[in-house]
């Protein structure tokens, strides 16, 4: 079954394959425990989507799904051109005032919403809405010859909002992995700040690790 069918409910099932209903209701969990089925009171059972692993390296998301097989694509929800707030400056290492491009995108994998995207760029090396809508924020920034050498990355966990649940396609309260990455120039200069969320349930992080 594709990603997102619809599965019967358990009284449907356990009259077609001619079981207790209980039986019925006990398979369905073991998927759903396994993550192989979603279930949502009021909306049904369905097959989840694919979970994305992503590896811990300096990249793009985009690229990252194009190259684990997915087919990503994005909606730009903001982009606002203005002058920097005191804590924008400070994220940015820019003087207050100075001019930034703030983004907005939802990021898709095979058509299911899988992050929440935020992002801000000093003003003079900032893409369009139509690039950002397009490729990658490192693709738009190489475009303009920026080159990212490296980044400082910070990963938490939290709960996700009403409106955030209602972008991801998830509930209220559902478990959310977020990134807070700066990422710099071989100069050492910011060009871009991030403040990143992902769905828990479709999305982790990979990591070799190295005993010194």
């Amino acid at each position: 079954l594709p990603a997102g069918a619809m599965i019967e409910d358990e009284v449907s099932m356990a009259i077609r394959l001619d079981v207790a209903r209980p039986t019925a209701r006990r398979a369905l969990q073991e998927l759903a425990s396994r993550g192989l089925l979603t279930r949502r009171r009021g909306v049904g059972t369905r097959v989840t989507p694919p979970h994305v692993h992503r590896p811990m390296k300096l990249s793009s998301l985009n690229d990252d799904l194009a190259e684990a097989g997915f087919a990503p694509s994005t909606k730009v929800l903001s982009y606002e051109m203005r002058e920097s707030t005191q804590n924008e400056a400070e994220q940015l290492d820019i003087p207050q005032g100075e001019g930034l491009l703030a983004v907005r995108r939802l990021r898709y994998a095979d058509n299911h919403p899988l992050a929440l995207l935020t992002n801000l760029i000093p003003l003079d090396i900032a893409p369009t809405w139509q690039e950002l809508g397009e490729n990658g924020l490192y693709r738009c920034l190489s475009a303009r010859k920026v080159e990212v050498t490296s980044a400082r990355q910070v990963i938490g966990a939290r709960s996700a909002t009403t409106k955030e649940a209602k972008l991801l396609s998830e509930h209220r309260g559902a478990a959310l992995l977020t990134t807070q990455r700066t990422t710099y120039d071989p100069s050492g200069r910011i060009v871009e700040y991030g403040d990143h969320i992902y769905r828990a349930s479709r999305y982790s992080f990979e990591a070799n690790l190295f005993a010194q």
